[in-house]
């Protein structure tokens, strides 16, 4: 028993703060609490996030526009909405480096997609590394097809043309000597 009397003292907020991934919760795209795991994934000590807005973990001002605008497009009914993106540390030794990161959560209110929620963040450069100089849309359209998505289901989530899809596609391959979408999508997970 005395084993189920130390779970008993574990209470939620060390739950939160010993997370083996960064949590945030969020109430219109700002930062209200995050973990030390989501700290120290940015390099950020808490007061360079807490308060402020997602915008800062963005490499560019366009990029959490357009992210905004899809995670909202793309809810599901329950309010969930997961994807890998490039985000940007904050401070420290490596400030401003980017980065893939899966991003998963949930919008506490799914008719309001931004009003609260709950963020789950991990950091992939361990396994996928971003040495490439890509521009802010193909970093978004890369990691829509390492998602698996086509051409036409880009399209639709970016709002714009499967064709325009293809020139950014025919423009990655360009940049990483990929001949096929598959060597692309391997050679954006592998760096």
């Amino acid at each position: 028993m005395a084993g189920s009397a130390g779970l008993a003292a574990i209470d939620y907020r060390t739950a939160f703060e010993l997370a083996p991934i960064g949590l945030v919760l969020s109430r219109e795209r700002l930062i209200l609490d995050c973990n030390a795991q989501m700290l120290a994934m940015f390099g950020a000590p808490r007061e360079a996030l807490v308060g402020r807005s997602f915008e800062v973990l963005y490499p560019t001002h366009e990029e959490f526009e357009r992210t905004g605008a899809r995670i909202a497009a793309s809810l599901g009914a329950d309010g969930r909405y997961a994807d890998e993106r490039v985000m940007k540390r904050v401070a420290g030794p490596r400030a401003g480096e980017l980065f893939w990161c899966h991003v998963s959560g949930r919008a506490l209110e799914p008719s309001r997609p931004h009003a609260a929620g709950i963020w789950a963040f991990e950091d992939l450069s361990a396994r996928r590394v971003l040495k490439l100089e890509l521009t802010p849309r193909e970093r978004e359209i890369a990691a829509l097809l390492i998602e698996g998505l086509t051409s036409k289901l880009i399209g639709r989530r970016l709002a714009i043309s499967p064709r325009t899809v293809d020139v950014y596609r025919a423009r990655l391959m360009r940049k990483t000597g990929a001949s096929t979408t598959p060597e692309l999508v391997n050679r954006l997970l592998t760096g």
